[in-house]
């Protein structure tokens, strides 16, 4: 029998694989390994089937892997698959709930990113991680340094002129062996902050040469890491009917708790792309220290917003905005016109 659906299960070593027929009955189930599994698909799969894996670790790849051999393949959000997981959990479940879930017509997909998409995404990841641990060096050093009384600013800034101070101190009562501990962490620092300044050299290099970044800086509280930070998550867009979805994708809608007919909205949820929804969050936030002193239509409407509800909502409404606006520069291949923007 001809499969025309099959439904993947990815792991590290082992992969289950499940494909239905035209009547929707399950007709080949398999485990294979990690260095079989790709050959065994393809040889048993035909043109036209098409092939559904959750969007997890390594999806991407073998996503593109399959495409490549003129398959279409589609990624499903693992939430999405979890719904049509029947019993316990395995493998094989597994594998049967993601072919069901991509079945049904109402189901929505990933786009498949490309490997410069995920090259960008790894910088910004590796970027990300780094701002955690030079937090975290900066709160250790505080910490420690309290404890011989010891403090500085909050800023990390301020912290870092008042390390080099504490060292050439020989009043404050330090002993030979903290000084020694603190120039390590000092040098720590230091090394994060250099690293921190590589991927933003790198950031920047990005942002010039791809052209879509290069436009979506037009915007107002956007930069190179915002732009590519776009261009890493959504790609061409084309996923996105509109900028409304692409909003709510990424988190920038309100959440509802509606029944009987009677709506009510609530404030943004967790739902979405963090990283992303942070950048752009704190993008609008610093495009509305300066938007009282102007007189156009965008600084007219969030100031109408920020002086009648509250600043965090604006900042909300306008990070929402300016992802629709990026929409519409991505898929239309159009720069910012700000007489265009609507109120």
């Amino acid at each position: 029998m001809k499969l025309i659906r099959v439904g993947v299960d990815l792991a590290k070593n082992v992969f289950q694989v499940l494909g239905v027929d035209r009547t929707e009955k399950p007709i080949w189930r398999k485990k294979l390994s990690r260095a079989d599994w790709l050959k065994a698909l393809l040889e048993r799969i035909e043109p036209g089937c098409e092939i559904g894996m959750e969007a997890c670790g390594g999806a991407h790849h073998w996503a593109r892997q399959l495409q490549a051999h003129g398959y279409t393949v589609k990624l499903v959000a693992p939430q999405f698959v979890k719904p049509y997981v029947k019993s316990n959990k395995n493998d094989a479940n597994d594998a049967e709930a993601i072919c069901e879930a991509m079945s049904r017509p109402s189901m929505r997909f990933v786009a498949v990113k490309t490997v410069e998409q995920q090259d960008i995404q790894a910088v910004h990841r590796i970027r990300a991680e780094l701002i955690s641990q030079r937090t975290a060096k900066g709160n250790q050093i505080r910490g420690l340094c309290l404890e011989y009384a010891l403090t500085a600013p909050r800023e990390l800034s301020q912290l870092r002129a008042a390390i080099p101070y504490w060292l050439e101190d020989q009043t404050n009562g330090l002993s030979s062996r903290f000084r020694r501990l603190l120039m390590g962490l000092w040098e720590d620092l230091l090394g994060l902050d250099k690293r921190l300044q590589q991927l933003d050299a790198e950031i920047a290099l990005i942002a010039e040469a791809d052209p879509v970044a290069k436009r979506l800086q037009q915007l107002r509280g956007v930069g190179p890491i915002i732009a590519t930070a776009i261009v890493a998550t959504v790609g061409n867009a084309k996923q996105f009917a509109n900028g409304r979805q692409m909003a709510a994708a990424l988190g920038l809608t309100p959440r509802q708790n509606s029944s009987g007919g009677k709506e009510r909205l609530l404030g943004i949820s967790k739902r979405g792309d963090s990283y992303l929804k942070m950048l752009l969050v704190h993008g609008a936030r610093s495009m509305i220290r300066t938007a009282g002193s102007k007189t156009d239509r965008l600084s007219q409407w969030v100031m109408r917003i920020a002086n009648t509800r509250h600043q965090n909502i604006a900042t909300v409404a306008l990070a929402n905005k300016t992802v629709r606006i990026a929409w519409a520069m991505i898929t239309k291949g159009s720069d910012y016109h700000p007489d265009r923007v609507t109120s």
